[in-house]
């Protein structure tokens, strides 16, 4: 008769087991592929806005831009490692991002920097809004750790939509001077 660890806590009977069905993983990792799809597609939208920025703010800008990609891209690789662990799959090519993505590409030539940053600004909203969506369905499958990665990515989300937004309020601000 083996010894159980001694720092292993001994279960009663009458506590609760968390048992996460097939279905419940499956519904899960299904969101888990349409969220990596989306960030996908706003990471590439983001570096495109950013090799393609133009005007008096270009520096700035431009910064700004490759360090909200750099923090987009930066969730991919957690979030298709989540998805495996729940034993679903991850995408597998362009073409299977462009089925899963809800973020709408931008192939302009020459696009006025405060068209990219409301396009962003919604993008994010977006983003927002399904990572939520993300946690409330983790939260009624009792799925912690995927909510738990999900609250501190509505934060960096939440980030860039602040920046975005005073950005394009101010150059809102800007237009009505001029006019008026």
């Amino acid at each position: 008769m083996s010894n159980p660890r001694p720092d292993a806590r001994k279960r009663n009977d009458t506590e609760p087991r968390l048992e996460i069905s097939t279905e419940t993983f499956a519904a899960i990792c299904s969101e888990l592929k349409r969220l990596l799809a989306d960030v996908f597609a706003l990471y590439i939208k983001t570096k495109n806005f950013h090799w393609h920025m133009n005007g008096p703010d270009f520096r700035d800008y431009h910064l700004l831009l490759d360090e909200q990609a750099t923090q987009v891209f930066a969730m991919t690789d957690t979030i298709a490692e989540r998805a495996r662990k729940l034993r679903g799959s991850a995408l597998h090519s362009i073409g299977d991002i462009a089925r899963h993505k809800r973020v709408k590409d931008n192939d302009q030539e020459r696009i006025p920097p405060q068209v990219m940053f409301e396009e962003l600004l919604a993008d994010n909203k977006a983003l927002a809004d399904n990572l939520r969506t993300a946690h409330v369905i983790c939260e009624q499958f009792g799925d912690i750790a995927t909510a738990s990665i999900l609250e501190n990515w509505v934060d960096e989300t939440e980030r860039r939509i602040w920046f975005l937004a005073e950005i394009t309020a101010r150059s809102d601000a800007s237009k009505r001077r001029e006019i008026g």
